[in-house]
């Protein structure tokens, strides 16, 4: 895996697409208009709602710079390989002795979210686990400095 390239899922690709329609076809126009009646108001210099309403367009057209740039450059990635840890890959891991299993999702940066079991591939405990298979044990440093084995119980 490459770690400067730019990895989404299906349903995130799909997440941005729509948000990107929304952001073309409804907020700059919205926001255009609020553009145009801060105009009417008057003298642009010390016109709060202008400069609001620019701030606003700058940072909608940075929104959709970004957007437009992670679905051009965006490698989809798919369910990974059922057999060994990659991205895209959906893995439980327990801790060495421990009867609590966790289940992961392997995501690109941009989506990795730990609170929805979705991690990024480039975090150390991914990193860790990569090319891993089923039955596999992994050790893990945490940003403490403690070093925590791990066991890769399945992969789907």
């Amino acid at each position: 895996m490459d770690q400067n390239k730019l990895y989404i899922t299906k349903e995130r690709k799909k997440e941005l697409e729509a948000e990107l329609d929304v952001l073309i076809s409804q907020e700059r126009t919205r926001i255009a208009g609020e553009l145009q009646s801060a105009k009417e108001l008057g003298d642009l210099k010390e016109n709060a709602e202008y400069h609001q309403a620019r701030e606003d367009q700058a940072v909608l057209e940075e929104r959709i710079r970004v957007i437009q740039y992670t679905l051009k450059e965006g490698e989809i990635i798919t369910g990974g390989h059922k057999t060994e840890v990659t991205i895209g890959a959906f893995v439980t891991i327990s801790k060495k002795g421990s009867s609590i299993k966790n289940e992961y999702q392997i995501v690109g940066s941009d989506e990795a979210n730990p609170a929805e079991g979705k991690l990024s591939f480039d975090s150390p405990l991914v990193s860790a686990m990569l090319g891993k298979v089923e039955g596999e044990f992994f050790s893990f440093e945490t940003p403490a400095g403690d070093t925590m084995d791990y066991k890769v119980v399945a992969i789907k």
